[in-house]
Formats: structure tokens, C-alpha cells, sequence
């Protein structure tokens, strides 16, 4: 049975390289770390494409309905997130061949920890389990935000990053506390079925207090401010499992146990209200940045919202479009990273500003980065395409949700098309003319060199399978996204071993409204990344009032931003607060 081994294996790699890595020759050394990704990625492939799945350790199987072990509850959605999870710490590992001037094993160990957590979270039905793998997976990030550890700023990004989620864990510890004295269960489905239709205030403060942890790892306003510091802290190939992978965890969960668990329509408000916000945010700060990982983390907190507002809709064509959304995001931001980590690795510097015109020694750096631009605004063809346009299709009913979706994509995108266009063209205005965040360069983690293909190749495989992505089977995301909101049928497979048929999937947005709207978002993205870099030449009467309104808004956010972690743990007992008091009193 292929369910447990996407745990098993990486663990098993890990532990042998964590004892004797240092032991074995570097390239021997990489070949485990790299083999044992790509079968993991295999057998989660493999998952993928099998019908739906429960797996009973030791095989013990429930009785009257009554779940005494642990199980896997294998589904599209969480499949098909270990194997987007699975192809990105395989493109981290290839990306670290020759990144690091050591040998990195120890590297290696943290992220295939890393793998092995997120993939035995994606695919138990289990809560504490859910918990339990996250904490895993939270652990080896802690580690790899803190791999420069003999430099200051690691350490501080690491600190904060461990503290803000170690907060929003022992909440989500709280939450299964109070479900566990109602039920006295722990599986997912046999938890529904013993709160269904009671949704009293104890249940419902139990549901803030879970959802909390999740969305703070997912970076949703107000719980957002450690993740731009984590990505600057961390080394490049960290920061794609990051982005792609550790923020899109955070919100599976949050759509899981809304519709294994909770079904509770109250959750719809907050939980778009939160995505509202975080897309807002997200691409105020992410234009505002000159450094190039704190941009791209920005970018990610904005795509993050995007998702939220698919699965705040409760509504299968929402979710569906979330899915796809997830996998087309994670691809392309994760080549992005890429780009970025290859500039740092040639050019010895990050900062968008400092790197004016000096691209074109990489020209084809360029061209992934632009590429990459162009995606993330929307353009078509990719899951990341399709998913907005279902999206966009869920909230017809939401016209500010969908202004703060295409605000998202215009402004990330721009910023992404922005920084290509003065580091590769060298347009724009040189310093210190341009303005910025004002953040500090990063220190080069190599020594200049030429850029190997073990950083390249990654990249624009990325890339490719991003665009190969507008192939995926949207009839089966969209049956899947059903039935992941189908609590009741869910458990009858889980708890009674019976086999439901699959529901027909949720009617598809025109392809034609979504080409426009592609076509919308990605014409004004370049036309913001081209005035933005051309500014100089408008007249002053233009420039005078989008100064006036652009200054102290990205100085009022910028200033919350403060990297002090009392300060985020503050806005995190506002959040659980904000989100306890929405639920109990709706």
C-alpha cells in the first residue's frame, strides 16, 4: 500500500543523511536526498491518480461506526497537494547542489523533514494528526530560516517566525482540546458526525481557535507580518517551500476542516473579510519593496487572500478554482524564487535598485523572470489562469472580493514586471532617485560565479510544468472540490466503509470572460510597471495626487511592519479575538 511511504521514505533519507551525511561523499549525499524526493513525488503521483483512499494503520478498521485508529483519508485535494510539495523540494534540492560552497546535508535533512510533515498532513483524517504533522513540518522550517545562523538577521527572522507559529499552534492545541471534551474523538469524520447540527458556542470558539493557527501559517492579515522577514532570512531554496508549499498547507487545513469537520456557514464573512484584507495588503507592501525576496514574499501574502476568497464562497466552484489557483501559484512563484536566488548568486545582490541594468550579463535570467511576471498577473495558460477565472466566476455575488483579487494580481504582477524591466532593460531612474522600502541588501550566500544548470534547469522546469498545469482535468478539480465539502459522504467512506458516488462538478466560468479578464489584468500590470519606472516623464499634475495618496499609504503599512515579535504576537490575539467574536455572536 502506497499510503504511508510519502512519510516513511523521506523520514528514513533524512535520519540516514542527519547520521552519517557528513560521512559520505557529497555527490553520493545529494543522489539519497534527491532519489528519495523523486520517489516520494512518484508515489504522491500515484495517490493522485487512484480513486479516493482510507488507510487504517494496522488495520484497525472502525467499529459501529466508530473510529478507533488512525487513518489516511486520501483525496484529490490533498494528493494533489504532496505532489505539488514533492516537485518543489526537489526542485530546492537541485537548485542546492551548488549553492552552497559546503556540503549542505544538513540542509537536505531539514527539508526532507519538511517533506515528510507536509505530506502526512495533506493525506491524514486524523485533527491531532493534522496538527501533530504541521508541527513537523514547522520545526524543520524553523531550522532552515536559521541555516546563516552566524549572521544576525537569520536569527531574528528565525525567532520571530518560530515564535509567531509556536503561538498560533498552542491556539490550534487549544481549539482541538475543547473539540476532543465534546466528542471524545479525534477523527475528522467521526467528529462531524458528533457535532453536526450543534453548533453552540463551544464549538464555534473551538472552530476560531483551530482555524487561527492555520491561517496564521497561511500569513492571512493580521497574522501575515513574520512571513516577509522569514523569506529574507532563509536561503533561496527555502523560501520556495515556503511560498509554495508551507502557505498553501496552512489554507488546505482551513478548507479541510471546514468541510470534513465544521460546515459552518458563519465562517463565510470572516474568512473573506480576512482574504479581502490580505490581498489589499499584500499588494500595497509587495509594490512598495525594492529588496527582491521580501517582494516575492509580499506577492505570496497577496495570492494567499486570492485563495481565501475561493474558499470563503463554501462553494465548490470556489474551492476548485482555489485548488488550481494553489498549483499554478506555488510553480510559478517557486521559479521565481529561483531567478531571484540566481541573481544573488551571480551578482551578489538582491536589492532591485543596486542590481540597475547590471541583469544583462544573465540575459535568460531574464526572460524566466519576466515570464514568471507575466503569469503571476494572470496570463494564461496555467492552473494559475484557470483558477482565477473560477474564482472570480465564485464571487459574482462579491464585487469588493473580486476588485481585491484583481488588485492582487494587477499589483504583484507589476511589481514582478517592474523589477525585471530596471534590472534586466536598466530602465527607470538610478538610485537614489527610485523610491523603495528601504530594506538592506543581502549578504551573497556563494562566491561569484557563473550559473551552473543545477540552478537553471529547476527554474524553467518550474516554468514549464506551471504552463503544463492549464491541462489539469478542471472537471475532476471541480467533483473533488464538491466532495471535500460534502461532510456527510465523506465520513460514510471513512467511518462505514461504503463507497459514494462522486458528485458532479460545479459549472465552469466562460473561457471567453476569463481571457478578458486576463487580458485586463495583465494590460494594466505592465501599463503600472511601465508608468511606475517611467515616472519622471509624466507631468506633475499626475504625479502630485498618486503621491499624495500612495506616500502615506505604504508608509502607514510599512510602519506596522516593525519585525518586533511582541508586536505580531499582539496582532495575533487580535485576530483570534476579531475571529472568536465573528463566530460567537453572528
Amino acid at each position: 500500500m502506497l499510503a504511508p511511504w510519502p512519510v516513511a521514505l523521506p523520514l528514513v533519507a533524512a535520519a540516514f543523511l542527519a547520521g552519517l551525511g557528513d560521512k559520505l561523499p557529497r555527490r553520493l549525499a545529494d543522489a539519497i536526498a534527491i532519489g528519495a524526493a523523486a520517489i516520494t513525488a512518484l508515489c504522491c503521483a500515484l495517490l493522485l491518480a487512484g480513486p479516493p483512499v482510507v488507510y487504517w494503520f494496522g488495520g484497525i478498521q472502525p467499529r459501529s461506526g466508530t473510529a478507533i485508529g488512525i487513518d489516511f483519508a486520501i483525496d484529490a485535494n490533498g494528493a494533489g497537494l504532496a505532489v505539488l510539495s514533492s516537485l518543489l523540494i526537489l526542485a530546492a534540492l537541485f537548485f542546492s547542489l551548488k549553492y552552497f560552497d559546503k556540503p549542505a546535508h544538513m540542509f537536505q535533512v531539514l527539508l526532507l523533514v519538511f517533506l515528510a510533515g507536509l505530506c502526512g498532513f495533506s493525506l491524514t483524517g486524523d485533527l491531532f494528526d493534522l496538527f501533530v504533522f504541521f508541527e513537523v513540518m514547522s520545526a524543520a522550517a524553523f531550522g532552515l530560516c536559521a541555516y546563516k545562523s552566524r549572521e544576525v538577521g537569520p536569527l531574528q527572522g528565525a525567532i520571530n517566525f518560530a515564535v509567531t507559529n509556536t503561538a498560533g499552534a498552542f491556539i490550534t492545541l487549544s481549539g482541538i482540546a475543547l473539540l476532543y471534551s465534546r466528542t471524545g474523538a479525534l477523527n475528522l469524520s467521526h467528529m462531524h458526525r458528533m457535532i453536526a447540527g450543534h453548533d453552540d458556542s463551544l464549538v464555534l470558539a473551538a472552530a476560531a481557535l483551530v482555524c487561527t493557527g492555520f491561517l496564521v501559517k497561511a500569513a492571512i492579515v493580521p497574522f501575515q507580518f513574520w512571513l516577509a522577514d522569514a523569506h529574507a532570512a532563509a536561503p533561496t531554496p527555502a523560501c520556495i517551500v515556503f511560498s509554495g508549499a508551507m502557505v498553501e498547507a496552512g489554507l488546505y487545513a482551513v478548507a479541510r476542516l471546514q468541510g470534513a469537520l465544521f460546515g459552518l456557514p458563519q465562517l463565510r464573512t470572516p474568512l473573506l473579510a480576512a482574504g479581502v484584507a490580505t490581498c489589499l495588503v499584500g499588494a500595497v507592501m509587495c509594490f512598495a519593496q525594492r529588496h527582491l525576496k521580501r517582494l516575492l514574499a509580499f506577492s505570496t501574502i497577496a495570492h494567499a487572500g486570492v485563495i481565501l476568497c475561493g474558499i470563503a464562497v463554501l462553494e465548490p466552484g470556489g474551492l476548485s478554482g482555489a485548488g488550481l489557483y494553489v498549483v499554478g501559484h506555488g510553480l510559478v512563484k517557486a521559479a521565481l524564487f529561483l531567478c531571484a536566488g540566481m541573481l544573488l548568486h551571480r551578482l551578489q545582490s538582491i536589492d532591485e535598485l543596486a542590481l540597475h541594468g547590471r541583469g544583462r550579463e544573465v540575459p535568460w535570467v531574464g526572460v524566466l523572470f519576466a515570464l514568471g511576471g507575466l503569469l503571476l498577473a494572470g496570463a494564461p495558460p496555467t492552473a494559475m489562469f484557470f483558477g482565477d477565472g473560477a474564482i472570480h466566476h465564485a464571487l459574482e455575488a462579491h464585487p469588493i472580493a473580486r476588485f481585491a483579487v484583481t488588485v492582487a494580481s494587477i499589483a504583484t504582477g507589476a511589481a514582478v514586471l517592474r523589477a525585471c524591466g530596471r534590472i534586466f532593460l536598466g530602465l527607470g531612474p538610478r538610485e537614489p532617485d527610485a523610491p523603495g522600502g528601504g530594506e538592506q541588501d543581502e549578504e551573497p550566500e556563494t562566491e561569484a560565479a557563473p550559473i551552473p544548470w543545477s540552478m537553471w534547469v529547476p527554474a524553467a522546469f518550474l516554468l514549464a510544468l506551471a504552463i503544463g498545469s492549464a491541462w489539469l482535468p478542471r472537471e475532476h478539480a471541480g467533483s473533488a472540490a464538491a466532495r471535500m465539502l460534502d461532510a456527510h459522504s465523506w465520513a460514510t467512506q471513512v467511518l462505514d466503509r461504503a463507497q459514494p458516488a462522486m458528485p458532479s462538478p460545479p459549472p465552469e466560468e466562460p473561457l471567453a470572460k476569463g481571457l478578458a479578464h486576463a487580458a485586463l489584468t495583465v494590460g494594466l500590470a505592465i501599463a503600472l510597471a511601465l508608468l511606475t519606472l517611467f515616472r519622471k516623464r509624466l507631468p506633475e499634475i499626475l504625479r502630485g495626487p498618486v503621491r499624495a495618496v500612495w506616500n502615506p499609504l505604504a508608509g502607514s503599512l510599512r510602519a506596522l511592519h516593525t519585525g518586533a515579535v511582541g508586536d505580531q504576537v499582539a496582532w495575533l490575539t487580535l485576530g483570534v479575538a476579531a475571529l472568536g467574536a465573528s463566530l460567537v455572536f453572528s
